[in-house]
């Protein structure tokens, strides 16, 4: 048979000789293939680069819209230590104590944790100090193991740590003559695995490894705890090898909102409020920047126009314990005018309101404050002192919550001294003009610490209000190029951002950003890296990714994953604003059609949600189109719906619920002293009515009364803060429906 198919093919082949030579392929037509292919695969690569770009976009626009909500946040927390009237006669609550913090006279005590047993059960590591190599290895060895170190343990290395940190300066100046190389990370954010890949690849710790990690140790991750106590212990072991700058993150303000603050509390219930204090202590001790050689500016978020690193170098940066709380200024200080206080509102507020600040809601009015700290007890005259930076360098306020003092643009320059005539200042029920005080020391050491904490760099000219973040500014090459002048300076690195490659150089290569925590948005979406500078002073990036999952994945796939990972948070974020959203785009829907144009669909989108997104390009995501090129606006909301229906809730309500579903989370957290999971419903009323007074959110007595009963499941009496939170959350529809059909698809594919 073998040699019959052979003389088969034989034959067949000489028949078909003449044919072959005959259709041989014109080099021609080759060519024209293969730009045909080419060119398919170039706009193949566009889609997906540009798919890879919009869900990027998302990631970072719904990230800082969420700092600015922590700002929001700080802000509404200021305001509760002014009027929260304690429900239970426990002590203080941890707000004041975190936000506001008396001496306290344990802390005071050295030996504090020698009180605490350490049980003959417990398997972990057991430190000796001064830490040795073995104590290190002892905690690596641990937290690889899922191992939580005792709280005696943590609370002796934060006392260590704080003894030592006091003794440091602002600026700490290295030296490469002393070690070959230095290595510069970036944002950790509690992912231990990076941490762990970096110092598997580029060595531990030491007088021949040196590093600075550059701020942002903890929140967002789940292993903040251990990263930061690692970082610490490194410190204690090497002082002159291990070095920590300080980052916006490294605030417990931060810290209630993005996670570390409920991580040490899970992992240290008995001893977890005295374990938050201490690190809030070592948090505002650590340096605010690195200078290597004299030549490279090692700093966390950027500078501004107004940054002096002399200036910078001789403030007490433990005072400034949060960069999130404008210091306070009371009336008390300011020389009113009483010959000026029949000026008209009218004129005094278009007078009043700064050109370079943040922007307020002008329909919305702080509720009057009791000056608990103050000591002012005129309840009808006193008003809320709370106060927003105007410098063109310092942009660090909620866009809702209004400014009682609202000062003219003045320069924040240590060394001038401000130049407003005018202040307008709450006095009963008009407004007066006063004489404005010079800048206080602790203000421009405030400002000169947030701008080094908080700020981005762009790719204008010039020096601006970060207004995405809320926080410190944009600072353009010309700022950059200045400061080095002025500071003999060639380089400046910073972190800060989360980049796709792990680094970026920006403004002629004279600004490096350096990233370290990979896969930050989602399993894919961004590599981490380290710089490595030696004498020369030329810096070398290593990249890496802690995914064995994403290996495996192409490139098709891990853009997918990660859109949809981005598109599933952007529709909750439409869907916490829909009463505002519908409202807008009925505007344009004249006749009440449900339809709008595109590019009033988008513009509405824009105004409202201040995404800074391409929405057009986002459109077939989010929204049908009509036969005739119109957006069928409520299809954008038709995926979505809350987690338990509650009748007593309205649509309204239920959206202010759940687009601030995540401060209620951390309030309820601070209420919830004894861990249980529950809260009385009096103390759900008592701090709904502060919340929502603070945000000027038009909700009466009956509506929460009705929400609390309803949600008060089991009828107790008290309110059981995880169903509360299943209330609140997004349930997308069409993503369970798709995933059914999956599971359907795949099992027909197999029976």
């Amino acid at each position: 048979m073998g040699c019959g198919t052979s003389v088969a093919t034989e034959t067949q082949r000489k028949i078909v000789e003449p044919d072959d030579t005959a259709k041989t392929p014109c080099p021609a037509l080759t060519m024209k293939a293969a730009v045909l292919i080419q060119r398919w695969y170039r706009r193949y690569m566009a889609r997906l680069e540009m798919r890879r770009r919009y869900t990027w976009n998302i990631f970072q626009s719904i990230e800082y819209a969420g700092e600015q909500d922590q700002l929001q946040l700080s802000s509404f927390f200021s305001f509760m230590l002014d009027n929260f009237t304690q429900l239970n006669e426990n002590g203080p609550d941890l707000i004041s104590q975190l936000l506001d913090p008396v001496v306290d006279p344990w802390l005071g005590r050295e030996t504090g944790y020698n009180l605490i047993p350490v049980p003959e059960s417990y398997s972990g590591p057991r430190l000796s100090f001064p830490l040795s190599v073995s104590d290190t290895n002892s905690l690596l060895g641990a937290f690889k193991e899922q191992q939580t170190l005792h709280a005696r343990y943590v609370l002796q290395l934060l006392y260590e740590t704080k003894k030592l940190l006091k003794q440091m300066p602002n600026i700490t100046h290295l030296s490469t003559s002393y070690t070959n190389e230095i290595t510069i990370c970036g944002d950790l954010h509690g992912r231990l695995d990076d941490l762990l890949l970096i110092f598997y690849k580029n060595g531990l710790p030491s007088a021949e490894t040196p590093y600075v990690f550059n701020g942002d140790f903890v929140d967002r991750g789940k292993k903040s705890v251990e990263v930061v106590i690692l970082l610490l212990a490194y410190l204690l072991l090497y002082p002159d090898y291990m070095h920590l700058n300080r980052g916006n993150h490294e605030d417990h303000i931060m810290n209630l909102r993005y996670g570390f603050t409920r991580e040490v509390m899970q992992k240290y219930k008995t001893h977890g409020r005295e374990i938050l204090q201490l690190f809030q202590d070592v948090f505002s001790l650590l340096p605010v920047a690195t200078v290597i050689d004299g030549k490279i500016l090692i700093v966390h978020g950027g500078i501004s126009d107004q940054t002096d690193l002399d200036f910078l170098s001789s403030i007490e940066r433990h005072k400034v314990k949060s960069a999130l709380r404008f210091p306070r200024r009371s009336l008390e200080k300011l020389d009113i005018d009483q010959s000026q206080r029949q000026m008209k509102r009218g004129r005094s507020t278009a007078s009043s309101r700064p050109s370079s600040s943040c922007s307020h809601s002008k329909n919305q009015r702080t509720p009057n404050q009791r000056k608990r700290r103050c000591g002012q007890h005129r309840q009808d005259s006193t008003v809320s002192t709370s106060s927003s930076s105007s410098s063109s360098s310092s942009s660090l306020c909620s866009p809702r919550t209004p400014s009682a003092l609202s000062p003219r643009p003045c320069s924040s320059s240590p060394s001038m001294s401000c130049n407003v005539n005018v202040l307008q200042v709450p006095f009963l029920d008009s407004l007066s003009s006063v004489a404005p005080p010079l800048p206080l020391q602790h203000d421009l050491e405030w400002k000169q610490i947030v701008d080094i904490l908080w700020s981005d760099p762009k790719t204008q000219e010039g020096c601006s209000p970060n207004i995405f973040r809320g926080g410190g500014c944009y600072f353009g090459p010309d700022v950059t190029q200045r400061l080095l002048t002025r500071h003999g300076l060639q380089l400046l690195i910073r972190s800060h951002e989360c980049k796709q490659e792990g680094y970026e150089l920006c403004h002629g290569g004279k600004v490096i950003t350096i990233f370290s925590a990979s896969n930050y948005y989602e399993e894919g979406s961004n590599r981490g890296a380290y710089i490595k500078v030696g004498r020369e002073l030329v810096p070398r990036f290593y990249q890496y990714q802690v995914s064995h999952t994403t290996r495996k994945l192409t490139l098709t796939q891990r853009v997918r994953v990660a859109e949809g990972s981005a598109l599933k948070a952007l529709k909750e974020k439409l869907f916490s604003h829909r009463s505002e959203l519908l409202s807008g785009l009925q505007q344009y829907d004249h006749k009440n059609t449900g339809y709008v144009s595109v590019s009033d669909w988008a513009q509405v989108f824009e105004s409202v949600l201040r995404l800074d997104l391409p929405w057009r390009t986002l459109r077939p995501h989010l929204a049908r189109l009509a036969p005739d090129g119109s957006v069928e606006y409520k299809s954008c909301f038709e995926d979505m719906e809350s987690g338990i229906p509650l009748p007593q809730v309205t649509p309204n309500m239920a959206e202010t619920l759940f687009r601030y579903r995540t401060d209620i989370e951390i309030i309820f957290n601070i209420i919830d002293k004894d861990h249980s999971g529950l809260i009385s419903i009096e103390e759900f009323r008592h701090t709904w009515h502060l919340f929502s007074a603070h945000l000027g959110v038009d909700i009466d007595d009956r509506a929460i009364d009705d929400l609390a009963r309803s949600i008060d499941f089991n009828k107790d009496g008290s309110i059981d803060f995880t169903e509360f939170l299943e209330a609140f959350r997004v349930v997308h529809k069409l993503e369970n429906k798709d995933q059914q059909l999956n599971e359907k698809m795949d099992g027909d594919k197999y029976s």
